[in-house]
């Protein structure tokens, strides 16, 4: 979530509020407002998803961990910030869940941070509960011709609002993730990992990705008193879906070998996760 000054939290302000720090696949972030936007609406860009089609992982919350599971492999951002991502390709330039005509694999979940996209949150600086909704303003969907109006009748519209309570339960769970991770670190269960695999008629495992993942050892060495406050805080769930993602990673290499047309042993070899 990014940050705006006190000042810029209110809305009698005369003066432009500005976004601080970065954001992820936003390329010009702006807070929304009926006086810069109120004019404009949204509809759907011609590559729906063409914003994250070069994107390799993307920030999930702990309450989307069992159903990403089911498809991506889920591991963690470090060991020193242990919060979860999704891996959606192997190479740093190329989503393999995203085809050429910008649209995301059909079944496939769906991480909450790219639904709710152009939209976000931005919270105050030092820490304020108020929050503001932000909007990429380079999203090709944006116009004045757009059937989406952003207001209406100088009030925000009803899509807008729409867009305001998705991101308000978005940064909800993001914040409660940022909680329950420090379980994960506060017990060094978080640590680097090589996946490999074994191309057809190679003699060894090759390696691909280098990741951080839950070191199965220490799970298991951790004393009943541990085990029990990890369950209590329902994180138990969340390390085995993790632990029963990886196997995707054969997924992935798959996906690679159909998109790109190439053998086993040319998916897993080139530039590795990291």
């Amino acid at each position: 979530m990014e940050t705006l000054s006190s000042e810029e939290a209110m809305s009698q302000t005369q003066i432009a509020p500005q976004i601080t720090g970065k954001m992820f696949l936003f390329e010009r972030p702006e807070l929304l407002s009926r006086q810069a936007h109120g004019d404009l609406g949204l509809d759907a860009a011609p590559k729906p998803f063409g914003f994250c089609a070069k994107i390799r992982a993307v920030p999930l919350t702990v309450s989307e961990i069992p159903e990403a599971s089911k498809t991506y492999p889920v591991v963690f951002m470090s060991k020193e910030e242990p919060l979860p991502i999704a891996v959606l390709g192997l190479n740093s330039d190329l989503n393999l869940f995203v085809d050429d005509a910008g649209n995301w694999e059909q079944l496939a979940y769906i991480p909450g941070y790219l639904r709710r996209y152009p939209f976000a949150r931005a919270g105050e600086c030092g820490g304020g509960d108020r929050m503001a909704l932000v909007m990429d303003a380079a999203y090709e969907g944006i116009s004045p011709t757009a059937s989406r109006k952003l207001f209406e009748n100088g009030e925000m519209s009803e899509f807008a609002k729409q867009a305001m309570e998705f991101t308000k339960t978005y940064e909800q769970d993001r914040r409660l993730t940022e909680q329950v991770m420090t379980h994960l670190k506060k017990f060094d269960l978080i640590h680097g990992q090589t996946a490999q695999y074994t191309p057809a008629g190679a003699a060894a495992a090759r390696p691909f990705a280098q990741y951080f993942g839950v070191d199965e050892q220490k799970l298991n060495a951790l004393t009943d008193e541990q085990f029990l406050e990890l369950r209590k805080m329902n994180v138990l769930p969340i390390l085995y879906s993790h632990l029963i993602s990886l196997a995707n990673w054969r997924n992935l290499i798959s996906r690679r070998m159909s998109r790109l047309g190439i053998s086993e042993a040319e998916a897993v070899s080139g530039p590795k996760l990291s």
